[in-house]
């Protein structure tokens, strides 16, 4: 969600459709939407502050059918601080550029292309009103409108925001919300205590895909540019992870139970433990890795890290890198390792943080605040490129497996 230049590597079609008679039906083929990186190559991301910002509201915020088997994929792109997905909507169809978002839920567009009505555009008697922290936020009208998600996920009647004012999306058309439908409680006006079901919700009601369910696979990179990160609605694609899915409860700890929030425990190699079992959340609009202000400094003090005053971020010497050790997230039981290279920023792109050659800059930073807040932790993008991530709203559960990139020496 910071402002910088967009890569779009693909766009997909919109398959034509009555939106006045939908068809209740379910596809019999696996969907896939890629997703490309993108990367600031204009100016300096600032990744500490926006990230810290976002933390802070998210503390602050308040907290069917049975279908055949069917999963829908839909590449998504790694930009270097978030991902982007191509959603069409409308008939005649306009293609939007949208930042996955799992720590918001509603969808909307209009914050470089506007919105466009067609025969489909139904207005609703709302406004709408989204605040995300980091100085982002979008006013609007609420529509109804049929929605495509990649080549054959279609939605009809889902609820989008035509921004009329948007700050701080300079570079995509606004937002594909992935989060709990609960979270989108309040942005309505006056309805403001309507829930508004997201893209995945609409999908699973309307028997496009089996489970409503959507996974996410993210990849590292180290250059700009690459179709690197997919999203499948309704299952998960077996290419992308390797070994079991392990799922655990979402937690009950708030605020972090409003989210997609879970327990773990964090240790620093073999015995040192940085993070005693707490809840927090798995967030893709988080870029960096974060964790309470208690344990950043046993983290520091671990690593022998130094904070570089230009990048905000931890750093190391060559010569430290070499002695630095993996992380270990205990889930539900299981011991998820993430390595030396999953815990840097990628060597390549240093420049665009205003970081140099000779070090190199931890992507595990300070949330703002000491353990005990209920919100302890944000596994955000740079941990979710080195696992394969399920969230799974019918059973109030999130699942984590390994992928090829948990082990890749990748950075």
């Amino acid at each position: 969600m910071h402002s910088r230049s967009i890569l779009l590597v693909s766009s997909l079609t919109l398959l034509g459709a009555s939106y006045a008679s939908p068809a209740l039906h379910v596809r019999d083929s696996i969907i896939t939407l890629p997703v490309a990186k993108r990367v600031n190559t204009t100016g300096i991301i600032k990744l500490v502050p926006h990230d810290r910002a976002r933390a802070q509201k998210l503390k602050g915020s308040k907290g069917g059918l049975q279908p055949d088997t069917i999963i829908g994929n839909v590449p998504a792109t790694n930009q270097a601080v978030d991902y982007v997905v191509s959603v069409q909507i409308g008939s005649p169809a306009t293609t939007y550029s949208l930042l996955v978002d799992t720590g918001s839920s509603n969808t909307w567009v209009g914050a470089m292309q506007p919105y466009v009505q067609t025969s489909t555009s139904v207005q609703t008697p709302n406004t709408v009103a989204v605040e995300y922290g980091g100085g982002e936020s979008m006013e609007g009208t609420e529509f109804n409108d049929q929605v495509a998600i990649g080549s054959s996920l279609k939605i009809f009647g889902q609820s989008i925001g035509a921004a009329t004012d948007s700050t701080g999306f300079d570079d995509s058309d606004g937002v594909l919300g992935l989060g709990p439908n609960g979270l989108t409680v309040g942005t309505l006006s006056p309805a403001s205590t309507q829930s508004i079901p997201t893209v995945t919700d609409n999908l699973f009601a309307q028997a496009v895909i089996a489970q409503n369910q959507v996974a996410i696979s993210f990849e590292p990179t180290n250059s700009v540019g690459n179709v690197n990160g997919e999203l499948s609605f309704g299952g998960t694609d077996s290419s992308k992870f390797t070994g079991s899915i392990n799922f655990v409860p979402l937690t009950t700890t708030k605020p972090s139970s409003t989210f997609w929030g879970i327990n773990q425990q964090i240790r620093y190699s073999t015995n040192t433990n940085i993070l005693s079992s707490t809840a927090g959340i798995i967030d893709t609009g988080t870029t960096l890795t974060m964790i309470a202000t208690d344990a950043f400094q046993k983290y520091q003090t671990a690593t022998g890290a130094v904070l570089d005053n230009n990048t905000g971020l931890l750093s190391l010497t060559l010569a430290q890198f070499v002695n630095l050790k993996s992380l270990f997230f205990v889930i539900g039981g299981v011991t998820f390792e993430f390595t030396a290279n999953a815990q840097i920023w990628p060597r390549a792109l240093n420049s665009a943080i205003g970081g140099d050659d000779q070090h190199v800059f931890l992507i595990v930073s300070d949330i703002g605040s000491n353990s005990g807040s209920g919100l302890d932790f944000i596994n955000g993008m740079t941990w979710i490129e080195r696992f394969y991530v399920v969230l799974d709203t019918a059973n109030q559960k999130v699942g984590i497996a390994n992928t090829p990139f948990t082990q890749a020496g990748t950075n």
